[in-house]
């Protein structure tokens, strides 16, 4: 059965990247009001919205390490829609470090990545509490990563990072229910920016190490958040893996 998020009012955060606005897309076609915030590219994040069906959406330029922006976009939120329904928490960075290079995985680095990934994970789940909590169903969507379970990724940090987010999921699962519940969806390699960097051989490396013989596509990320938005709503403080197996080998 197709179940609608009609006039539920959705943050994506991190919303115009390859996974974010796949994410965008699939909530507004389920009838959810999309507010999509950016740090950096202004253009894109626009072309995202004019690209999502139904209507009632907003664009916010909103860096999760900004505390202060996020205050502000509560405010907007509360005047412009009087409600919020869903935070998928999707923003999030890293850069390739190979796990032996201990040095290249530098200070200035690790702090950036716990900045965004995990802080202003928790940071925008903090600020957007009373929203949620006003909400028929409020529910925080993490999007993590199977590295936090397996130690495999980008970096050391990275991996760490997400391994952060999902023991938070966990932890607010319980302190924040019943009005809130929280759920992480972890990928593996999914085809998107990152992935489309790395020599082909790696991805069919990857591909021929996965029982489902392939890597996921942002659609699949997008499928599993609106699977527990619509039809697990009995789930909370649990790690959704969308990574056709690639742990069992």
């Amino acid at each position: 059965m197709t179940r609608t998020l009609h006039n539920q009012v959705v943050i994506v955060t991190g919303g115009s990247g390859g996974i974010g606005s796949t994410i965008c897309r699939r909530l507004a076609e389920a009838g959810a009001k999309i507010v999509l915030t950016y740090s950096r590219s202004a253009d894109t994040a626009q072309a995202v919205a004019d690209s999502l069906s139904g209507d009632g959406h907003l664009v916010i330029r909103c860096p999760v390490d900004d505390s202060a922006a996020q205050a502000q976009l509560a405010q907007t939120i509360r005047a412009e829609y009087g409600r919020l329904d869903i935070l998928v928490n999707n923003a999030g960075i890293t850069r390739p470090v190979p796990h032996d290079d201990l040095d290249g995985l530098d200070d200035a680095l690790i702090d950036d990545i716990f900045r965004v990934n995990f802080r202003g994970a928790f940071a925008s789940v903090r600020v957007f509490k009373d929203l949620l909590a006003a909400s028929d169903g409020g529910l925080v969507v993490n999007i993590s990563s199977i590295a936090a379970r397996t130690g495999i990724g980008s970096n050391v940090a990275y991996c760490a990072s997400k391994a952060a987010m999902d023991s938070m999921t966990r932890s607010l699962a319980r302190a924040l229910a019943p009005r809130i519940r929280v759920v992480s969806v972890a990928p593996g390699w999914v085809n998107g920016e990152y992935a489309q960097r790395m020599p082909p051989e790696i991805i069919e490396e990857q591909k021929a190490k996965t029982p489902l013989r392939r890597i996921a596509e942002a659609e699949d990320v997008a499928e599993a958040v609106y699977a527990v938005a619509a039809h697990l709503t009995f789930t909370t403080g649990s790690i959704i893996e969308v990574d056709g197996g690639r742990p069992l080998n």
